[in-house]
């Protein structure tokens, strides 16, 4: 009989059991729950089930390991146990993987020993065993990826919370500014062209800054559609030009654009590719400074066309530089923004096909490169 086969030789299976979960590559040694309320429990149960089947108890029996159609499976007493099984490997850091291994280790250990000690077994024993093997597999695969849904919506409930909370309070700082400055404007003895009236200025770019990184922020996001359209680079450039020097103006920096030939097309989401480009200006005349340089310049290739944004800060070492890409992150003193400016940047750039890079070298600045394909004129004739 397979009870008696099972509860004579259980410390073996145990053994051989942990020995196939100590082999696995990369696997530490099991973890003391994972042996307690892991295999051994299921063995007790798969031993009861058959010792009820043997003496005709089906209904006793089915209350242990459940019906083959699992219908009704987790609400047997193996179903119960292996959901916790399952929910408690994911608590632990196991993959979805090692579940489905755990009890296929049994099928193994226990179709080798029978093997090598020459034991035979009814069919209807193996179906038994098979039918407790599946209902522990499906019932404890379903409670680990609830338990990892659950897990992966809470984190990203904290991160979209994090994110909208650093979101609403530079919104407030924005706002709250610009609304004092115009206070002041309206009742006391300071006009639009004073102090205050840059105050507001800036307020004002900085609510505009945000939104339109917010927005591109969605616009990249899954399952966004693209607005492409080829246009003109040069006609692109001044346009970028007309925003870009009033935010140069009140910070007191210089804005140096080169000459864009006019032939040069290309081919983008013109919102997104233009957030990307304010985000870099934006970072450039931050690190730059007051009376700071930064400098913008078109390349281009037979195929590739590169817009350039070089600025006089101080420079980055070469771990800021591989990270900066990263979201929330900030190199400097200035820790003004969010740090989410650069990664939505990034995203904006390769979602039109191209790549952003930066070259930077303490001391002498930075330069941020945007790699497009380029469109010639005749192309789109």
């Amino acid at each position: 009989m397979m009870h008696d086969f099972l509860i004579a030789n259980r410390a073996e299976l145990e053994r051989r059991c942990r020995d196939k979960v100590s082999a696995r590559p990369n696997r530490s040694p099991p973890n003391k729950q994972q042996l307690e309320q892991g295999i051994p429990l299921f063995l007790d149960q798969l031993i009861r089930t058959l010792q009820a089947e043997n003496q005709g108890a089906i209904a006793e029996a089915l209350a242990v390991s459940g019906p083959s159609s699992g219908d009704a499976g987790r609400h047997a007493e193996l179903g119960v146990s292996a959901a916790i099984h399952g929910a408690d490997l994911l608590t632990l850091g196991y993959s979805i993987n090692e579940v489905v291994h755990n009890y296929g280790d049994l099928c193994q250990a226990v179709s080798d020993l029978s093997i090598d000690l020459n034991q035979k077994f009814e069919i209807s024993e193996f179906r038994t065993l098979n039918r407790c093997l599946d209902n522990g597999i499906a019932d404890a695969v379903t409670a680990f990826s609830e338990q990892r849904d659950f897990v992966i919506a809470d984190e990203q409930a904290l991160e979209t919370n994090e994110r909208l909370g650093f979101f609403a309070h530079e919104l407030r700082n924005h706002l709250n500014t610009a609304m004092l400055a115009l206070t002041a404007i309206k009742f006391g003895n300071v006009g639009l062209t004073g102090s205050t009236g840059a105050v507001l200025d800036r307020s004002l770019v900085g609510l505009q800054r945000l939104i339109d990184r917010s927005l591109a922020e969605v616009r990249v996001g899954p399952g966004m559609t693209l607005h492409r359209s080829v246009f003109s680079l040069a006609n692109f450039i001044g346009e970028v030009k007309y925003s870009a020097s009033l935010e140069a103006e009140m910070l007191n920096c210089s804005l140096h654009i080169e000459q864009t030939p006019s032939i040069l097309m290309i081919d983008a989401d013109k919102d997104l590719l233009f957030s990307a480009l304010g985000n870099l200006l934006q970072n450039a005349f931050k690190f730059s400074g007051k009376d700071g340089i930064v400098t913008l310049s078109v390349d281009a290739g037979a195929e590739r066309i590169r817009i350039n944004v070089k600025d006089s800060g101080p420079g980055l070492s070469a771990e800021a530089a591989r990270d900066m890409f990263q979201p929330f992150t900030q190199s400097g003193t200035n820790k003004s923004c969010l740090g989410l400016g650069l990664s939505i940047a990034r995203r904006s750039v390769e979602a039109n096909g191209g790549l952003l890079t930066v070259q930077s070298k303490l001391g002498e600045g930075c330069m941020f490169t945007i790699d497009l394909p380029r469109r010639s004129v005749q192309s789109i004739e």
